[in-house]
């Protein structure tokens, strides 16, 4: 693990995001709520901010975290047959909240998987990655890419 104990705390944030390929059908159900195994983006919100939290234990070698916030968002597009997903996650500490913010999108996409996965098996967890980053001694981040 790299030591940061001559680092000084500062605000961290990132933002990560990624998405979920379906078929249009499968993103009615979840609009519409009626997927059976209950209310996808509800469990999947939760799912994300349990793994931001727990990302120290899962990932080697990253710093556990004293997390003071996190926000997990989805978004729905049942034409494409996609769902967007955002997690945002800060602290004031040594290191920073990138890891936390994309394995937040990562486990909130498996929920989504397997809250669907009885009515739509060819769903595809795609695009994970780190839009920004903000605090510490190498500064913001911002990704550019033209179409998010």
């Amino acid at each position: 693990m790299v030591d940061v104990t001559a680092k000084a705390p500062t605000l961290r944030i990132a933002v990560a995001r990624g998405k979920v390929l379906m078929r249009p059908e499968t993103a009615a159900l979840i609009q519409d709520g009626g997927i059976p195994k209950g209310d996808v983006f509800a469990t999947a919100r939760i799912a994300g901010v349990m793994a931001a939290k727990k990302t120290g234990e899962l990932i080697p070698l990253c710093h556990p975290l004293e997390l003071t916030g996190i926000e997990v968002l989805f978004s729905c597009d049942v034409a494409a047959g996609e769902v967007a997903i955002e997690a945002k996650v800060k602290t004031v500490g040594r290191t920073g909240v990138e890891m936390e913010a994309m394995t937040a999108v990562g486990v909130a996409a498996l929920t989504i998987y397997d809250m669907c996965k009885a009515v739509d098996r060819e769903m595809v967890l795609t695009d994970i990655r780190l839009m920004t980053k903000e605090g510490g001694k190498s500064g913001a981040f911002v990704r550019q890419e033209l179409s998010v």
